[in-house]
Formats: structure tokens, sequence, C-alpha cells
């Protein structure tokens, strides 16, 4: 069975459904296994998101990815600039 990946948004919205659980009284493990993930789950994604808004989770998001992509970029142009570097000294 696949693992099963969530948007910012339902992150966000399980997170409000499991704080309204444990307002009405009911535990973490509880109000978890309600929500449909783990304990561990949670508090991954409670550190991560915990006290954003939606769109501010979005952004955030969007970030990381811009981010991978500019690291993936500047490792290819960091390789290319080395072996134009060595091509130009002659040690190939």
């Amino acid at each position: 069975m696949g693992r099963q990946r969530f948007k910012p948004e339902d992150i966000i919205l399980k997170l409000r459904e499991i704080e309204i659980h444990q307002g009405k009284g009911m535990d973490i493990l509880t109000a978890c296994k309600q929500a449909g993930i783990t304990d561990a789950t949670y508090y991954r994604w409670r550190k991560e998101y915990g006290g954003m808004k939606i769109d501010q989770a979005k952004k955030y998001k969007d970030l990381e990815r811009e981010n991978v992509r500019l690291k993936k970029l500047v490792a290819d142009l960091s390789l290319d600039n080395a072996v134009l570097k060595e091509v130009t000294k002659g040690n190939f």
C-alpha cells in the first residue's frame, strides 16, 4: 500500500480537527486515530505547520520547492564550472 501525501491545506485542516477534538477532552492518540493519521505524523506536522494558516502553508511549500530547484541548478552550474576550469588548465 502506497503512502498518502497530504497537501499543506489538508494538513492544516487535520491539525485544526485534532485541536477541536482535544478541546472536547479527547486525548491525542484518539484524536489522531479519528483524523486518520498517527501520533508521530501529528507531532511532525505540528512542528512544521503549527500556527500557520492555509495560505501561509501553501507559500511555505512553494518556497521549499523553489529552493530545491535552485540548489540543483547551483550544483549543476558548479560542476560545469569545475569541468571548464580543468579543461582550460589542460589537466584532463
